[in-house]
């Protein structure tokens, strides 16, 4: 009949004080000489902190990523909004387009072309003489060109009555072309009568050769 063996008596005290005298007496400037226990348990604790570490760099790359597609959402939002209205507004933009382009059509109408500027200054210069005014001065200035028109400055001066040099500038109103008159400034004569100083503006649309030049000196890299 075989016998029983008895199990083996395991001193826990010993093995806890076993385990605890591994931890001490350790010297923390060169840990390649601690007992293996303990190296074993400081590479894993600095790989936990590693980890640890990591994590929190990773979170915090990620929340600011998401901070900023956040934000991003909001902008497309705000973006998609605004086109959704209008293209619920589709069709009253489109008139309102034709409307202006309409305006703009008209107003083009009224500039002279640069064959049409002599006679320009031929109709105000009568538009004066109608009026029994008396030209002292009436002298066309550099032409100022601008993005789709250029604007032509004449200096004009006229002695008369009031009521006459009134009527004048109605007439320059009425001018089936844009003028106007600018900087006026009327004073007395000895005689009784006035003297009106002003420049008159005209303007003309840019034929075809100028709105390209126009637009080539306007263009990114063109030379100045």
């Amino acid at each position: 009949m075989a016998t029983r063996r008895s199990a083996p008596n395991i001193d826990l005290a010993a093995s806890m004080r076993q385990f605890g005298d591994q931890f001490r007496g350790l010297n923390p400037n060169d840990p390649s000489v601690w007992p293996a226990l303990p190296r074993y348990a400081l590479c894993v604790l600095v790989t936990i902190l590693v980890l640890v570490a990591l994590w929190f760099v990773w979170l915090t790359n990620s929340n600011d990523a998401l901070e900023a597609e956040r934000a991003k959402e909001v902008v497309l939002r705000a973006d998609y909004q605004k086109k959704v209205a209008q293209a619920a507004n589709l069709d009253l933009l489109k008139k309102q387009r034709e409307q202006v382009q309409q305006y703009v059509t008209l107003l083009e109408k009224q500039l002279p072309s640069k064959a049409e500027m002599d006679a320009l200054l031929s109709d105000i210069n009568q538009a004066g003489l109608g009026r029994s005014l008396q030209f002292e001065l009436f002298r066309p200035g550099q032409v100022v060109v601008k993005d789709y028109y250029a604007e032509l400055p004449i200096a004009v001066r006229v002695t008369g009555r009031y009521h006459d040099m009134g009527a004048f500038a109605a007439d320059i109103a009425n001018l089936s072309r844009i003028v106007t008159l600018n900087n006026l400034s009327v004073t007395p004569q000895k005689d009784g009568g006035l003297t009106m100083d002003a420049t008159a503006r005209t303007f003309r649309y840019l034929d075809q050769d100028e709105q390209a030049a126009q637009k080539k000196a306007a263009a990114p890299g063109a030379k100045k």
